[in-house]
């Protein structure tokens, strides 16, 4: 079933998404009734954790407007596409012999700038994007028309949080440099030959507090002119662009 609400397809009431969920089929999103429980709610609250699928507490009036059937307090979001384990991904690319190059989305909610990154993403030859399971868009068909089809193509990598796959990023090996607008070092004097994850934040807040303490650099675009910020797109492909120049130069 599809809601004329959303472009995803909807898995409504416990048993659909309990089977969905042991039966392997990817899932987007949940939608949980903040007062449900039970054995079957339970269980569906695990198997999320285990996938990192993302799950939304909500109340009866969101999921009544999502359908208009009997949803027993839960609906689910069927994907449009895959998802791979951070450590599998990283794994991934180096036994392929590539440098790692991979993307963090640091609370980027907007479905088009996502789209657009992947896009930018797949063609100066990021190999990941990287998605925390909270304050993450939902790639929609919005996000896979904006990327071209690049969301199908490229390493889509769940992960219960920033702070997890920072944690994961440096067991191997993989510089974090955070993006800021009044970062200390301009993007092209950054190393980013060796393997390196890009930190893009939200456009309003930017990245959180713990990727400015725990980041191995943040890097900055120069700018001639005093103005607020780039989109999100925009700067993550200016940064993508100056690490395919340099990866391109040592080839």
């Amino acid at each position: 079933m599809k809601s004329a609400r959303s472009s995803l397809p909807l898995l409504v009431g416990r048993k659909p998404v309990l089977e969905a969920l042991e039966q392997g089929i990817t899932i987007e999103k949940i939608f949980l009734l903040r007062t449900a429980t039970g054995e079957d709610i339970n269980r569906i609250k695990l198997k999320a954790k285990e996938y990192n699928i993302p799950v939304s507490q909500v109340p009866v009036e969101k999921l009544d407007y999502l359908t208009k059937v009997q949803h027993q307090g839960i609906v689910a979001l069927t994907s449009l596409l895959q998802y791979v384990d951070l450590q599998a991904g990283i794994s991934y690319v180096v036994e392929k012999g590539e440098t790692p190059l991979f993307l963090l989305l640091d609370g980027i909610t907007d479905v088009r700038n996502v789209g657009a990154i992947a896009r930018s993403a797949l063609c100066c030859g990021a190999q990941g994007i990287i998605l925390p399971t909270s304050h993450t868009a939902s790639l929609t068909e919005d996000a896979i028309k904006t990327s071209a089809g690049a969301l199908r193509k490229i390493l889509l990598c769940r992960t219960p949080s920033v702070q997890q796959a920072m944690e994961v990023l440096r067991l191997n090996g993989i510089q974090i440099l955070g993006t800021q607008m009044k970062g200390s070092v301009p993007v092209y004097e950054s190393d980013l030959t060796i393997p390196s994850v890009i930190v893009m934040g939200a456009e309003d807040t930017g990245i959180s507090k713990d990727v400015l303490k725990r980041a191995d650099q943040l890097i900055r675009i120069p700018m001639v002119n005093n103005f607020d910020s780039l989109n999100v797109s925009v700067a993550a492909g200016m940064i993508l662009y100056e690490a395919l120049r340099q990866r391109l130069r040592t080839r």
